[in-house]
C-alpha cells in the first residue's frame, strides 16, 4: 500500500495500524537505498498520499482486506 503512490498514509494507518513515520522507516528498511530514495522522492510530490491535501473525494483507497465501510 506504500508503494502505491494514491494510497494515502491514513489509510495505511487505519488498515495497519502504522503512522506514516513508521511507514517510512519500514520502507527505508525492506528497500534497496535507491528505491527508498526514489519512492520518497514520489511520495514528498505527491498530494494524494495525504488526504487534508487531496481535493478530491473520488479515487479513495479500496483494499482487498478492507470490509465496506
Amino acid at each position: 500500500m506504500a508503494w502505491e503512490d494514491r494510497t494515502p498514509f491514513d489509510a495505511i494507518e487505519a488498515s495497519y495500524g502504522l503512522k506514516e513515520k513508521d511507514v517510512i522507516e519500514l520502507m527505508r528498511k525492506t528497500l534497496k537505498t535507491t528505491s527508498f530514495k526514489l519512492w520518497r522522492k514520489r511520495v514528498v510530490a505527491r498530494k494524494t498520499k495525504h488526504l487534508k491535501l487531496r481535493g478530491f473525494k473520488v479515487g479513495t483507497f479500496r483494499c482487498y482486506t478492507q470490509k465496506n465501510r
